[in-house]
């Protein structure tokens, strides 16, 4: 089984969620902003010429103390989370 991959009968794992979000063109693969830069296409490149387009990211958290962390000190992680009543 590959690494990350849940097993049969059980709840799905992160890769198995990230799996189905890239096989149905949903997201794109895990990058890094700061050394990869924002993954554009051509056509959004060109239009901060015009305006600048707004890019939805989200943030990859290596573990639940750094999100706080990161919702902590970023006051759009906390009042953009549309889950943030669930909790």
């Amino acid at each position: 089984m590959e690494a990350g991959l849940s097993s049969p009968g059980s709840e799905p794992s992160f890769m198995d969620w990230m799996r189905v979000g890239m096989e149905n063109g949903w997201c794109g693969p895990s990058v890094c902003y700061t050394h990869d830069g924002l993954p554009l296409s051509e056509a959004e490149e060109g239009e901060f010429e015009e305006h600048d387009p707004c890019i939805h990211i989200i943030r990859l958290y290596p573990d639940a103390e750094t999100g706080a962390a990161v919702v902590a000190n970023h006051s759009p992680s906390s009042w953009r989370n549309p889950f943030r009543a669930l909790s």
